[in-house]
């Protein structure tokens, strides 16, 4: 559960709001200045004159959409006006940025009058390539869409309308596949008339159901002839007869999709279906009937809803994302309803395919295949953008709306490259973590960032979190937070019932080191102690500690109690960086201050091993100042020599070095200095020579740098125990331990 204090900490933050207007093109210097405004962009202007065309080519307008809203319908929220609709906004468009990269402007307008929006919409069409209409009340919202539909030569999509619809479709298309039912003979029945179901309802009757086997209810009752409430938009589906009551509609019918309110469909209600029947319950924040209601009511039933955590889940934000952006690459003048069926026909397709490894690893290797519990892709399918967006970009061209046709096999590659694999791994590394769900105890259980941290792991279901320390003292911390303790296992480091035994064995551990057995009770009064022998005992799965500690001292307990693995010469650790379009791995940035050749050949294995488990193919780059041999210096020989005995350890891995970080990231260096160099794609590990370079290269992209980064994550220790740095926010603990924990398990079980 979001808790309101943590949801507006996160939209103030350092910085107000969510978005940022950001450059593309340098411009630093004075004839940077000159070239993007005067008198640069005269050259463009004039252009764009000659040929209107070239505004596509000059400016951000071909992916640019206005995000348009009046705050008349906000969901969960209603008419709350335009300033308070503007978080829901911003958050629209920061999910436009990162699942398609499409920039979004956020416009909110302050009028009630259709008429007005309309028109303030027409006049600032030219600026976008698409505009979004969302959260509008009906049946003016549908008003305006239509108008704007006839007015604007660029796309109007109205998300509310018609983003959920086309999951659905999806969704229905791959349940009556599972049924053996055909689409032009079930009866489906809706429940909901407002904006979402008429937008189902719509598609459902242009993908196939034919108009007499469908009935369409709202609170009064059945849509019909005779009623005088109905607006224009609900005529459309009004019958001339038919059962008046959602019970009676109900009965016998194949499908039911609720665009409603809780609660409105009960257990019986469903029992009274066709066989097999198909229960859509789309209401938020809680559905017209329970996912767990539906299924244990009916054993032949296939369920879905729109909330995340239960299978099948028709969210929104399989479509909008893919949709616009397809439509954007072609400079679509509109967006058609069969461009809508394409994008629907493409996540009914992926849905019943085969899922990709990266998708089965995020899930832990689970058994994902097409079935009553799994009728769409998951959100974290790399597929998606790619299968839906050419659907919908091809359709486009058949259409006869598209002005920029597009080659559909370089379309697919532009799209793979757009968005890379750093933008999406985090999502990736949470879902798989949820699978296994360890306990995580950590030392610092007093700690304001410790705790929250840790309860943000426990509501994401990625973890079991021990928190050490004063029962009372963190007790009281929860509760002054506001956080939810259930589920939070709390130990006191003075007074736990184990604190005996643990002393006893760290005494074995450490007698002949000149440890007496008083000093190991005493040492077992210490958390970092404490924690690191649950760990070494098995009564935790892993140890996250050093937020309020030097990390040399933290690192030496770890080293007394936990030590390397065997086989392992000495712990070291790597950094994860996400980059906007990949991820990097560095090493050793925490812990080796002078490594020799050995140390750094192993911590190169050991970094592509922890690579490759989060399922990224290693390329490694030994680096230096030197560019293979050309400065012959014991520091420079002490990377060659290492180089070489990565090769001979690890014959099939991609390595190269000595080499600077230019040659390691730029193929064109390569290319034209170094043809014999073994890296033929950009390195993904950069091994640094010691830790005065890898820690200065790691701040350095920690305060100028476009990147996340993870870590420190430990290497080479017999359990999985990582070291915070003393300035580490809750998120990055949060990053740090699914990280750890994806890592852990998959170094575990390698395939």
């Amino acid at each position: 559960m979001i808790r309101n204090e943590e949801a507006l900490d996160y939209h103030s933050g350092e910085r107000a709001g969510k978005l940022e207007v950001r450059p593309v093109k340098p411009c630093l210097t004075p004839r940077e200045m000159r070239l993007a405004y005067l008198p640069g962009a005269r050259a463009a202007c004039e252009a764009i004159v000659e040929e209107i065309d070239n505004v596509f080519k000059y400016t951000a307008k071909g992916n640019l959409v206005g995000v348009i809203t009046d705050g008349s319908a906000v969901p969960g929220l209603g008419a709350i006006g335009p300033l308070a609709a503007k978080p829901m906004q911003e958050g629209m468009a920061l999910l436009f940025k990162r699942l398609a990269d499409i920039n979004a402007f956020d416009l909110e307008l302050d009028t009630k009058d259709p008429d007005r929006f309309i028109e303030t919409v027409r006049i600032l069409a030219p600026t976008f390539g698409a505009v979004i209409l969302k959260d509008l009340r009906a049946p003016e919202g549908l008003y305006i869409h239509e108008k704007l539909d006839q007015l604007l030569s660029i796309p109007v999509f109205h998300e509310n309308l018609q983003s959920t619809a086309v999951v659905a479709t999806a969704a229905l298309t791959n349940a009556l596949a599972l049924v053996e039912k055909d689409i032009a003979s079930v009866k489906v029945v809706v429940c909901g008339a407002g904006t979402l179901g008429i937008g189902c309802t719509r598609l459902f009757l242009r993908a196939g159901v034919r108009p007499e086997n469908l009935l369409v209810y709202d609170i009064h009752g059945l849509l019909s002839e005779g009623r005088e409430d109905l607006n224009l938009y609900q005529r459309e589906f009004a019958r001339r007869e038919g059962p008046v009551t959602l019970g009676e509609g109900l009965r016998g019918a194949d499908v039911f999709v609720g665009a409603s309110a809780a609660g409105v469909v009960s257990v019986e209600m469903v029992r009274s279906m066709a066989r097999f029947p198909i229960v859509f319950a789309l209401a938020t924040p809680e559905p017209e009937i329970a996912y767990e209601a539906a299924r244990a009511c009916r054993h032949d039933v296939i369920a879905a809803t729109s909330l995340a955590q239960y299978p099948n889940a028709i969210v929104d934000l399989l479509s909008f994302p893919y949709v616009l952006r397809g439509a954007l690459d072609v400079h679509a003048t509109r967006i058609t309803d069969a461009m809508l069926l394409a994008a629907a026909g493409a996540l009914s397709e992926l849905g019943r395919e085969e899922v990709v490894e990266e998708v089965s690893r995020a899930y832990g290797w689970e058994r994902l295949s097409f079935g009553p519990e799994y009728l769409l892709p998951t959100p974290v399918d790399p597929r998606i953008l790619i299968r839906e967006s050419t659907a919908v970009a091809r359709q486009a061209v058949e259409d006869g709306v598209a002005q920029r046709p597009v080659d559909a096999a370089e379309y697919q590659e532009s799209l793979t490259l757009r968005l890379g694999t750093g933008r999406e791994m985090l999502r990736r590394l949470i879902v798989a973590a949820r699978q296994q769900r360890p306990r995580v105890v950590f030392a610092e259980g007093t700690t304001e960032t410790i705790v929250r941290a840790a309860s943000v792991l426990l509501e994401e279901g990625v973890a079991l979190p021990t928190l050490l320390g004063p029962e009372a003292e963190v007790r009281s911390l929860i509760e002054r937070l506001g956080l939810e303790a259930s589920g939070l296992s709390i130990v006191d480091p003075a007074r736990t019932q184990r604190r005996e035994a643990y002393a006893e064995e760290y005494h074995k551990m450490r007698r002949r080191r000149g440890v007496m057995k008083s000093t190991a009770l005493e040492r077992l009064r210490s958390p970092d102690y404490v924690a690191a022998m649950m760990l070494h005992a098995g009564d935790a799965d892993m140890m996250i500690s050093g937020l309020a500690e030097h990390y040399a001292d933290s690192l030496r307990t770890i080293l007394e109690v936990i030590g390397p693995a065997p086989g392992v010469r000495r712990i070291s650790s790597h950094y994860m960086v996400l980059m906007p379009r990949e991820v990097l791995f560095i090493a050793d940035c925490a812990v080796n201050v002078d490594p020799d050749s050995e140390d750094l050949a192993e911590i190169a294995l050991l970094t592509a091993s922890a690579a490759k488990a989060l399922g990224i193919e290693p390329r490694v780059a030994m680096l230096s100042f030197s560019n293979f041999g050309s400065v012959d210096h014991k520091m420079s020989r002490k990377v060659r020599d290492a180089t070489e005995i990565v090769k001979s350890r690890a014959p099939e891995l991609v390595v190269d070095g000595e080499m600077q970080l230019t040659t390691a990231l730029n193929a064109e260096v390569r290319q034209h200095y170094f043809p014999f160099c073994e890296l033929k794609k950009n390195a993904n590990v950069l091994v640094f020579p010691d830790l005065q370079a890898g820690n200065l290269a790691l701040q350095l992209l920690q305060e100028t740098g476009d990147a996340v980064l993870v870590g420190p994550i430990l290497m080479g220790t017999k359990r999985p125990v990582h070291l915070l740095q003393y300035r580490s926010s809750v998120q990055e603990i949060v990053n740090l331990a699914v990280t750890g924990i994806v890592q852990a398990y998959a170094l575990r079980h390698p395939e």
